[in-house]
């Protein structure tokens, strides 16, 4: 039988568990080294995993603001295991996009939702009256359990996605630069 490079992936996911890291801080991008594995996670998920994006990067990048999930494990270098970028549309509407996590960290559901929570509380923390997200259709369910409205069907990269509001009075107001610790869920 042969296996997908992802499927051996998988494979080699459960072998490297006892490397995945229970210490995560949260934080806006501000190194060089975070910048660049901000980017290389983005690419790898979109460009390479999913294959909807040709080339990650776009206009938005320019005044977007990246926020990251960093997993720090003791003796090793920490390492960036999840991403999302928020960017103004006007004066208080926010875009939300690129939600990604490392493979190895995708069961562990706090990163997501942490990510989400930083990048809408930051953006409200800048004016946001209105923060909204393009989802792809098979994460509109997570969304909305975490409060999200979804407004509309979209079709992206040939991909069904849906246009998605944040309950932005659930979000409190976070100081900028923000760095929050989120310990690993039980099982």
């Amino acid at each position: 039988m042969k296996l997908s490079r992802y499927s051996w992936l998988l494979g080699l996911n459960e072998e490297l568990k006892q490397f995945i890291s229970d210490d995560i801080a949260i934080k806006m991008v501000s190194e060089d080294w975070e910048r660049r594995q901000y980017y290389r996670l983005r690419e790898v998920t979109f460009r390479d995993e999913q294959k909807i994006l040709q080339e990650d990067r776009d206009e938005y990048n320019v005044k977007a603001l990246g926020i990251v999930a960093i997993g720090k494990m003791s003796g090793e270098h920490d390492r960036v295991i999840g991403a999302v970028r928020i960017f103004p549309d006007g004066e208080q509407t926010w875009y939300g996009g690129r939600l990604c996590v490392e493979p190895l960290y995708r069961r562990h559901h706090t990163i997501g939702k942490a990510l989400i929570n930083a990048a809408v509380s930051t953006a409200k923390n800048l004016g946001c009256r209105t923060f909204l997200a393009t989802v792809q259709s098979q994460n509109e369910r997570y969304f909305q359990r975490l409060g999200w409205d979804s407004l509309r069907q979209l079709t992206v990269a040939n991909i069904p996605h849906v246009l998605m509001q944040a309950q932005i009075e659930n979000y409190p107001l976070q100081h900028i630069p923000m760095q929050t610790y989120i310990q690993k869920e039980t099982q």
